[in-house]
C-alpha cells in the first residue's frame, strides 16, 4: 500500500505559464521517482487562487481535466485576500480567517485527501 510520504500534491493556478511550468515539474517528480523513491506518485493536482468567472480559468482547468483524469482533485482554492494575508500573520487561514471562503475551501481539501488516501 503507498503511504501519504510518496504522494506527492501539485498545487497549481490555473493560468498559461503555470500550464507551462508542469511539465519542467513532471519531469522532475519521474526524475526523483527512478532514482530515490520508486513508489512517488501524484495523488492530485489543486486548483489555487480559482476563479471560475475568469474564462482562462475555465479553460487550463478543463485542460487539466483532460490530461489529470482523476488526479485533479474536484476541491478548488478560490482567489481570496484572506488565504494570502494568513501567512505574513504566521497562521494557516484556518486559524486566520476561519469563516473565509479559502479556509473553507481548505477545509473540504483535507476532507478530499483524507477519502483518497483512506487515513
Amino acid at each position: 500500500a503507498m503511504v501519504a510520504a510518496d504522494a506527492v500534491l501539485i498545487p497549481m493556478q490555473c493560468e498559461y505559464y503555470a500550464l507551462e511550468g508542469l511539465s519542467a515539474l513532471m519531469e522532475t517528480v519521474d526524475s526523483i521517482k527512478d532514482a530515490y523513491n520508486p513508489q512517488l506518485h501524484i495523488e492530485g493536482l489543486l486548483r489555487t487562487m480559482y476563479d471560475p468567472r475568469n474564462s482562462l480559468t475555465r479553460d487550463v482547468s478543463k485542460q487539466l481535466g483532460q490530461y489529470f483524469g482523476d488526479s485533479l482533485l474536484k476541491t478548488t482554492i478560490p482567489r481570496n485576500v484572506r488565504v494570502a494575508e494568513a501567512p505574513s500573520h504566521g497562521v494557516p487561514v484556518t486559524k486566520y480567517a476561519r469563516l473565509s471562503r479559502g479556509s473553507q475551501a481548505h477545509r473540504v481539501l483535507a476532507k478530499e485527501l483524507i477519502r483518497r488516501l483512506a487515513l
